[in-house]
């Protein structure tokens, strides 16, 4: 079940991403991010979901709506899943939420980005028909933008 965070998920969903992005500690000079990002604003403005697996709180979406005159895009700010739930699908689970959410919410592109040190997620957001659009320094952060027309 996926449904929209409440304030009590807090500690999960930052659990969650701690562990989640703890790996690429290794390859970057500061943390990710998400492991930076401030969640109890996140959930009060309404833009973070949850995934609940086994009756727990197993990944997390975080969108932000980006309308404009000609359509906008929905933006992927932030997915993460538990490690301790990898190979279950869960990952593809939120991505194809994502796309269906972007749809409910008449947007036809979903955008994203990730730190351009995350090759892993840069190949399989390719791998799932996301196109690289540009790259960027925002915040210290070297991101490489990626866009999927649905």
């Amino acid at each position: 079940m996926i449904r929209t965070a409440r304030p009590e998920d807090r500690a999960r969903i930052e659990a969650i991403v701690e562990t989640a992005y703890r790996p690429y500690l290794a390859r970057m000079n500061r943390k990710p991010a998400p492991m930076v990002d401030d969640y109890a604003r996140r959930i009060a403005d309404g833009q973070t979901l949850v995934l609940e697996a086994d009756g727990a709180v197993a990944g997390i979406l975080v969108l932000e709506d980006h309308p404009d005159d000609h359509g906008g895009y929905l933006l992927l700010d932030n997915i993460a899943v538990d490690p301790a739930y990898h190979g279950r699908g869960l990952g593809k689970r939120l991505m194809t939420f994502t796309e269906e959410e972007a749809r409910r919410r008449g947007y036809r592109v979903i955008e994203l980005y990730t730190n351009e040190v995350m090759v892993e997620n840069i190949a399989l957001y390719l791998h799932l028909g996301y196109a690289e659009i540009k790259r960027e320094q925002v915040a210290g952060y070297d991101r490489v933008y990626l866009r999927k027309n649905l």
